[in-house]
């Protein structure tokens, strides 16, 4: 699988395509092998948990941003696990997960993401981002 080394080559993707989701996982070959459960209601779940890239029409800020900040979302995956790699894939939704991310099937790989990238949106997401805070504050 290639290997996306910039953020700009991110963000340059996912207009062109649309429908790319993000992943933090061991990989789409172990990912392919097991189902994904929801742990804290012990079931299985009928897809693959991930994260859309694409940002949504009443997105007023560069895409980038959007890009950034939905890198950084799932991070302390990678950090309390650093054999989670995030990676970028499509596939078809069929329902919505426990957190309402998308769960999909029929899922096609199509890049790793470059620890540069990761990097990168975090450098955007903690300069451009009030990160912490909530609608109550």
């Amino acid at each position: 699988m290639e290997t996306v080394e910039q953020l700009a080559e991110l963000v340059e993707l996912v207009g062109g395509h649309g429908d790319i989701y993000l992943r933090y996982s061991h990989g789409p070959e172990r990912d392919a092998a097991q189902s994904s459960r929801d742990y804290e209601a012990d079931v299985e779940l009928p897809g693959l948990p991930v994260t859309p890239l694409m940002p949504p029409d009443w997105w007023p800020r560069p895409a980038q941003d959007w890009i950034a900040r939905r890198v950084c979302k799932y991070l302390d995956l990678a950090d309390a696990d650093p054999s989670r790699r995030p990676w970028l894939l499509t596939g078809k939704p069929v329902a919505d997960g426990p957190d309402h991310e998308p769960l999909l099937v029929d899922v096609e790989p199509i890049a790793w993401l470059a620890d540069r990238v990761v990097e990168q949106a975090r450098q955007i997401y903690h300069d451009r981002f009030e990160v912490g805070r909530d609608s109550a504050g």
